[in-house]
C-alpha cells in the first residue's frame, strides 16, 4: 500500500520544479520532502526523480504521478476533495486544435483554479495516453473509447493543400499540377502525419518523394509562407491568408476533413463534466459539423 503523502511530495517537486518550493507548498522542510522522496524510491527500488534543475520525473516516477492524477479526480468525483477547484488537468490534444479552436473551449471563468497540463500529440496515435492512464481527456481522431472511458463527436478539422506565392511561381504549378507536386518538397509535421500522402495519393496517385518534417504548428505555417514547401493546413489557420493572397489553394474545391472525438472517463467530476461541455460548445462554432437532412 502506497503512502500518499510520498506521492503527493513527489507531484509537489515536479509541479513546483524544485525542492525547495516543494516543501513550502506542502508546509514541510526541505529535508522531510527528500525523505519522503527516498522513501518512495525505497519502496519501489529504483528512482522516481532526476535531480536535475528543475527535477524531471523518471518513467517509473510518471507513472506514479499518473495515478495519483487519477486518484484526485476520483476524489473529486466522489465529492471527497477539500479543492476541487485546484484540480490540475492533463489533457492531450494534437497541435492543430491547440493551434486554432481548442484554447477558447479551456477558458472557465467560474473556475480560475484550474490548471491544465497539456500533451501535445498527433491526433492519430494521441489516444495511447489514455489507454496508459496518463491523462484525464483526450482530443484526437479515433471514435472507440477506451474501457472505462466514453467518447463525444466534436466535429472535423478541414484542411486544404496550400503553398505560397513564390513556391507556385518557382515549379510552375499553374499548369500540370499532378505530375509535378509529388516531386517537390513538402511539410509533414511528424512520422504519424498522413494528410500530406492522402492528398498526393488522391490528386496525383504517388507518395511524396522530398519531406520536411517540422513539428510545431505555429512552425508549419510559416514554413510554407517562406516557401519551403506545400503542405495541408487547416481552413481555420489559414483561410486569413489564402484571402489575403499570401497563401494559395493548390487544388481548389479538394479537402480533407479530420474528425475529432473528445475522450474522457466515466468516472468524470462536475469540473470536468463542465470542461467536456465547453469543449463540446466550442467545437460546434469551429469545426466542421455533419449536414442536418
Amino acid at each position: 500500500m502506497i503512502d500518499y503523502r510520498l506521492l503527493q511530495a513527489l507531484a509537489a517537486v515536479i509541479e513546483q520544479q524544485g525542492f525547495e518550493k516543494a516543501a513550502q507548498q506542502l508546509c514541510l522542510t526541505q529535508s522531510a520532502v527528500s525523505r519522503r522522496i527516498k522513501q518512495l524510491e525505497a519502496l519501489l527500488g529504483q528512482p522516481v526523480l532526476l535531480r536535475t534543475s528543475p527535477p524531471v520525473a523518471t518513467a517509473a516516477g510518471q507513472r506514479l504521478l499518473n495515478h495519483l492524477q487519477q486518484v484526485r479526480q476520483m476524489e473529486a468525483a466522489l465529492g471527497l476533495t477539500d479543492d476541487p477547484e485546484h484540480l490540475v488537468v492533463r489533457l492531450a490534444t494534437n497541435a492543430d486544435s491547440l493551434a486554432t479552436w481548442l484554447p477558447q473551449a479551456l477558458v472557465l471563468p467560474d473556475h480560475p483554479g484550474v490548471q491544465f497540463d497539456l500533451v501535445v500529440e498527433d491526433q492519430s496515435v494521441g489516444l495511447k495516453r489514455m489507454k496508459q492512464g496518463d491523462v484525464m481527456a483526450c482530443v484526437c481522431d479515433a471514435a472507440q473509447p477506451v474501457n472505462g472511458g466514453a467518447v463525444l463527436y466534436l466535429g472535423a478539422l478541414r484542411y486544404r493543400a496550400v503553398a505560397s506565392v513564390d513556391f507556385v511561381e518557382r515549379h510552375q504549378l499553374t499548369q500540370n499540377l499532378p505530375a509535378k507536386i509529388a516531386a517537390l518538397p513538402c511539410m509533414v509535421f511528424s512520422q504519424h502525419d498522413q494528410l500530406q500522402h492522402q492528398y498526393l495519393a488522391d490528386i496525383a496517385g504517388a507518395t511524396p518523394q522530398r519531406v520536411h518534417l517540422c513539428p510545431s504548428s505555429e512552425g508549419f505555417v510559416r514554413a510554407v509562407l517562406v516557401g519551403l514547401g506545400f503542405g495541408l493546413l487547416p481552413e481555420l489557420q489559414s483561410q486569413h491568408l489564402l484571402d489575403s493572397g499570401q497563401l494559395i489553394d493548390l487544388s481548389p474545391g479538394y479537402f480533407l476533413d479530420t474528425p475529432l472525438y473528445w475522450h474522457y472517463w466515466q468516472s468524470e467530476s462536475p469540473l470536468l463534466q463542465l470542461l467536456r461541455q465547453r469543449v463540446e460548445q466550442t467545437a460546434k462554432q469551429y469545426l466542421v459539423q455533419p449536414a442536418v437532412l
